[in-house]
């Protein structure tokens, strides 16, 4: 499904519901098969990883406990006390691998030599399981088997706070009950039809319609939703769910944007309802993953809550829901651009140790860390306004995260040229000269796209007709025009219009513009002023990070709009003295800060303005006493 279509090209994007199991198989033979193009490059090794290899000469120069070597390297307040990143390589630890363990009955350990390694724990960095008031050491149970539970990492922890000193801290993640899909009311439950055909995520695969679709091999999503009864039971048993290590009293501390479904009902008692989305985990399974019902009460009451909704009143649960919380390294402190740590060369971090959340977030640093830990070349760096890998990253080691961060389009002050259509367009070439693409196929598929874009573009630019013509085409959209006007206007500047369409434009010239490159074609002319205008905002505001914040300044909806609730709270909690104070709270956007920016700017020119009317009254009241006098 193609989400937002109907909204502007900027928030748009390709979704897909994958089958969990086929998937796996795909990828397993994607790396495995001796026809993979990476047969002769990847070793794949199943084992837990127990510790790091590194140089333990450096351990007793790099990690101190005063304030001695300033002027060589940055002092940070560690788990315990102080420590020192090193701003020189010959003042780092070293990595030189990893100490394995295999997944055998032989219980000796192994050690594998490496110049590079990338660390991603997800939730098993001492993760632990949480079930109404059960714990379980682990950091995953296996989907498919309710008594299968996965073990935590521990010794890379230990050696994170006591070799490493990094700052770890606690955070939380839950999952749903997977549910009997034969247990389901279907035919109550409004269904989410899937787009057919679909739209490929990969450009090389334009015009295709993937073979499970064209061959009408699709399960739907359904949809049912939370309702007064719900709400009831959901805070009714409150006293049934865990106690978390992290958070305030025991609270935890998890995602703020995919909540519970108690925190959900607990933040917006106003609302009367709370989707849940009904997915299918396969074609050849009847599990079924209740998006937006995760929540770790006992099983009991989970079904009990369950049942309390549309087509799921005699639901059964396969595999409960659960809790899970474990540590991860605060990447203001421990990490750079490159997600290389600050005190250990060649040991990288990605996805959840990192305080991230959500599959994307950590695709794309395993992408970054993987290609940094690889390369011998200049480091490979997104910034700001080239991708929404780079806004992470960057909000990461620039401002760092107390809470599980994910990306939205309202982080990036770029959005409006960070579009999915054009994400080749930006990318690609970076790729190609970071040695990250080994296809032709891509390049030459990038270089054919730039191409008709150029030629789309220029056709557009060349055809003109009179204001009056385009008029009389399109009324609605084009307005009205005086019959004696002679000017004339491209079919680039009408498409600048607001409620002008490609479609209508090309209805009018004699143009071909190929499908594929119509949405960006048509969103470059669209965006133009408006990227001019968001150049200037930012530029505007980066010149004002000195601005002072009046103290008594007040940050509410009601005068900060555009704001969000959690910015709200975190600019009413930390009240930051200056703008550039304020930039570097996690979670405040680079759009609210240029908002913030003008709404100052404001409040001082009405001070001005009121100190000018206050000074006149005073002069011709000095003036009057004057004339009285004399």
């Amino acid at each position: 499904q193609f989400l937002n279509r109907g909204r502007g090209p900027a928030v748009r994007g390709p979704r897909a519901q994958m089958d969990r199991d086929l998937y796996k198989e795909a990828m397993q033979r994607t790396l495995q098969d001796d026809s993979s193009i990476y047969k002769d490059r990847l070793t794949l090794i199943e084992a837990s990883v127990e510790d790091l290899l590194y140089d333990e000469r450096k351990a007793k120069s790099s990690v101190i406990t005063s304030s001695s070597g300033q002027t060589t390297a940055n002092i940070m307040n560690g788990v315990n006390g102080n420590y020192i990143i090193p701003q020189n390589d010959e003042d780092r630890f070293r990595i030189q691998g990893v100490e394995i363990k295999k997944n055998d009955d032989n219980e000796s350990s192994e050690e594998l030599y490496a110049p590079s390694v990338v660390i991603t724990t997800g939730t098993f960095l001492r993760g632990m399981l949480l079930l109404g008031h059960d714990r379980f050491a682990g950091g995953r149970q296996l989907r498919t088997d309710e008594d299968l539970i996965e073990p935590p990492s521990v010794g890379l922890a230990h050696t994170f706070m006591e070799k490493f000193k990094f700052q770890l801290g606690r955070l939380k993640t839950g999952t749903p009950a997977r549910i009997n899909g034969d247990t389901i009311d279907w035919s109550v439950c409004p269904i989410q039809p899937t787009e057919n055909p679909a739209t490929p995520f990969s450009f090389l695969a334009e015009g295709r319609n993937p073979r499970n679709i064209a061959a009408d091999r699709i399960i739907a999503c359904h949809q049912s939703a939370t309702n007064d009864k719900t709400h009831e039971l959901v805070l009714k048993y409150e006293d049934t769910l865990p106690r978390y290590d992290g958070g305030l009293d025991g609270t935890g501390n998890g995602p703020r944007y995919c909540p519970s479904i108690y925190k959900k009902v607990q933040r917006f008692p106003e609302r009367k309802s709370h989707n849940c989305f009904l997915e299918p985990e396969g074609l050849n399974t009847n599990l079924v993953y209740p998006n937006g019902m995760s929540g770790p009460y006992p099983p009991e009451i989970q079904l009990e809550i369950l049942r309390t909704m549309k087509g799921l009143e005699e639901v059964e649960i396969i595999k409960p829901g659960y809790d899970v919380e474990y540590d991860f390294c605060n990447p203001l402190h421990t990490i750079g651009h490159t997600l290389e740590t600050k005190l250990v060369k060649g040991l990288y971090l990605a996805g959840q140790i990192c305080g991230t959340t959500g599959y994307e977030e950590a695709a794309a640093q395993g992408i970054m860390a993987g290609a940094n830990a690889a390369s011998s070349n200049e480091p490979f760096i997104l910034g700001r306004d080239e991708a929404y890998i780079g806004v992470l990253i960057d909000d990461l080691v620039t401002r760092g995260t107390t809470e599980p961060y994910r990306m939205f389009t309202s982080r990036a002050e770029y959005r409006i040229s960070l579009r999915q259509d054009n994400a080749d367009l930006r990318l690609t070439e970076k790729a190609a000269q970071a040695g990250l693409i080994a296809s032709p196929d891509r390049m030459q598929a990038l270089k054919h796209r730039q191409d008709e874009i150029t030629t789309s573009l220029q056709q557009l630019n060349d055809f003109s007709l009179k204001v009056t013509d385009w008029a009389e085409q399109y009324p609605e959209t084009m307005g009205y025009a005086k019959k004696d006007r002679t000017d004339k206007k491209t079919a680039v500047q009408v498409l600048q219009m607001p409620h002008v369409t490609l479609d209508q434009i090309l209805s009018v010239a004699d143009i071909d513009i190929p499908f594929r490159v119509a949405d960006t074609v048509e969103a470059m002319i669209k965006y133009q002023a408006y990227e001019e205008s968001q150049q200037r905002d930012m530029e505007s505001w980066r010149k004002a990070q000195g601005m002072t914040l009046p103290a008594t300044l007040v940050y509410s909806q009601e005068h900060l709009p555009t704001l969000s609730a959690e910015e709200l709270e975190k600019l009413n909690l930390q009240r930051p003295r200056t703008l550039a104070d304020a930039a570097k709270i996690s979670g405040i956007t680079p759009q609210s800060l240029v908002y913030l920016h003008q709404h100052v700017n404001k409040i001082f020119a009405k001070q001005k303005q009121q100190q000018k009317e206050n000074l006149k009254e005073e002069e011709d009241l000095s003036s009057r006493r004057q004339q009285h006098a004399s």
